[in-house]
């Protein structure tokens, strides 16, 4: 039996006078979860047309159509019933806990639960379940939320396999390779042909089951583009939070420099709800960083979204790399740019953004990016990955991500007591190995291995010295000094590809959902197989902080273009 199924066991078994009509029958539904928003069902609520315990009900039924095809979740909570009728209770006697009060909310499975196995997509950490539970986790559960599942993920964020043989995103050793719901199919080309869908589902975090109506929303983790990247892919609205805005705090880190957890919805008003319901109200004293923004009164976000905020807002354009192909100072070839399609999808959202009232500056280009000293261009300054970035081939790239994941994921394993399945990174690499033929690291593990080469006492001043390089070339010198030079509220990039950029020096950015472009890989798929068009996003970007401008910004061209569409599944 499908462990995912068993939910429906105790649903059918369950009794409970809101699921209950006469003879015995399940009254049909009067409030329908497909494609309904967070601030739908929180109405429905209110007005009594729906109980937490239907909603949780909906979504049971529809993983139960869908899952075998997407592989949207790892884990599905089998109190989840139960948690509904709890909060329905406590409704009836006038108790509503907070604005996520009985809504079903899914979590990236490297969030730590202590109700369920949190395992990152690793075998190593197959069943486990932490000794302690993740603050964005107490705040979700204290704001009402109902935690329906933990999500399909790249496995450890996708921080095991690089060159030279990359693990293709949205793959665990676990649940296997993530379907997107805009063209739920394997790749049918002879070199990819080994399960992955031919429509990718973007970074490690799954935003497969919100596209498709699995649940209400989920949470997911970015160190370099994993919640932009899946949101862009299943046109989802999320926000990519300022570095500490939200507690790491039992959440499988890469590392403490870039990782940050967040939202990933429908709508900006779901994010923007979520968002004050992840961030505490107060600095986790586990998590240092949490003091470097503040929430907005009563950690309300919805109060700052403004339908007319683009009204004079400065949008810049950053053309170079990003839109338009740009040569980097000794290269041959150019990099970057869109296809005539995603072009075209970028300046219908400019001239958009022109009627609402924006003023656009154009180009804008990232200074780091244009530069013509070769020392100080981003194009040639990238994270190292991979067998070919190991001690002695890695002078032109930086440590900060490998040296991180040794640093932050040993001392994750130490928190976690005797209870830890490995002890050291280390260890996990050698159980790995051990376990190969039982389905561990089907693409190698050289990202785990150029990590656990690092010293951290040792490796400590060239980890310095590439961190301080890393947030001047995309903070001071790149995002920073083009928006203070050009007076911006925010940079426009294209879907997720301004993720890396933001991510080094931690900077937050919002995605919305917008157009559809053709799924057109570099090596073609076979003649006969007619690949669905992919989902393209808009992102607004600025530097720490400036969360509360962005949400405006983006809840605004949301409400302009109102673009988002479901994916072509029946409901």
């Amino acid at each position: 039996m499908n462990r995912l199924l068993f939910p429906l066991l105790l649903a059918g078994a369950a009794s409970s006078a809101y699921a209950q009509g006469g003879a015995g029958k399940p009254e049909p539904p009067h409030f329908t979860v497909v494609e309904a928003s967070i601030s739908d069902m929180r109405t429905a609520l209110e007005q009594h047309r729906v109980t937490s315990r239907e909603l949780v009900m909906q979504y049971l039924m529809r993983i139960a159509v869908y899952e075998d095809k997407l592989h949207a979740a790892l884990t599905v909570n089998p109190n989840a019933l139960r948690e509904a009728e709890a909060r329905d209770h406590e409704r009836a006697q006038g108790r509503v806990r907070g604005p996520l009060d009985g809504i079903p909310i899914a979590l990236k499975d490297n969030i730590m639960t202590t109700d369920l196995a949190t395992t990152g997509g690793a075998l190593a950490f197959d069943g486990f379940k932490p000794p302690y539970e993740a603050t964005l986790v107490k705040n979700l559960r204290d704001a009402g939320a109902i935690i329906i599942a933990k999500t399909g993920m790249t496995e450890l964020a996708n921080w095991v396999a690089g060159a030279p043989m990359p693990m293709p995103a949205n793959y665990n050793a676990i649940g296997g390779f993530g379907f997107n719901p805009y063209d739920p199919r394997r790749d049918p080309r002879e070199g990819t042909a080994d399960g992955r869908p031919a429509l990718q589902t973007g970074g490690s975090s799954s935003g497969v089951g919100t596209a498709a109506n699995l649940w209400a929303a989920n949470i997911g983790s970015e160190t370099s583009g994993s919640i932009l990247s899946p949101s862009n892919q299943n046109m989802l609205a999320a926000i990519k939070p300022t570095v500490g805005r939200i507690s790491r705090y039992g959440v499988i880190p890469i590392t403490a420099d870039q990782d940050t957890a967040g939202p990933m919805a429908k709508t900006v008003t779901d994010a923007a709800l979520l968002l004050g319901a992840l961030e505490s109200a107060t600095p986790d004293p586990n998590d240092p960083a949490t003091r470097t923004c503040a929430p907005p009164a009563q950690k309300d976000y919805t109060r700052l979204l403004d339908a007319g905020a683009l009204k004079g807002a400065r949008i810049g354009i950053p053309r170079a790399f990003f839109y338009d192909r740009a040569t980097p100072p000794g290269a041959k070839e150019p990099r970057g740019g869109l296809s005539p399609e995603q072009a075209k999808v970028m300046a219908d959202a400019i001239e958009i953004l022109k009627r609402q009232g924006a003023v656009i500056v154009d180009p804008a280009d990232i200074p780091s990016v244009i530069t013509t000293d070769p020392a100080a261009n981003l194009l040639l300054w990238n994270s190292c990955s991979g067998a070919g970035e190991a001690k002695g081939t890695d002078a032109a790239c930086s440590v900060v991500l490998k040296y991180g994941m040794k640093r932050d994921f040993n001392l994750w394993l130490a928190s976690l007591g005797p209870s830890a399945p490995v002890k050291t990174l280390t260890e996990l690499r050698q159980w790995n190995i051990t376990h190969t033929k039982g389905g561990a690291i089907k693409y190698g593990q050289s990202n785990l291995d150029v990590s656990d080469e690092m010293d951290v006492e040792a490796d400590r001043a060239r980890y310095q010295a590439d961190r301080a390089k890393d947030i001047q070339l995309a903070g001071t010198h790149g995002i920073d000094e083009v928006m203070k030079a050009n007076q911006l509220d925010a940079l426009l990039f294209p879907g997720a590809n301004g993720a890396a950029l933001a991510a080094k020096p931690g900077y937050p950015t919002l995605i919305v959902p917008f157009g559809m472009v053709p799924n057109r890989p570099t090596e073609p798929f076979p003649d006969g197989f007619n690949a669905r068009p992919a989902p393209f996003g808009v992102s607004f970007t600025g530097m720490a902080c400036s969360e509360p401008r962005l949400l405006a910004l983006a809840y605004a061209f949301e409400q302009a273009t109102k673009r988002r569409m479901a994916p072509p599944l029946a409901p």
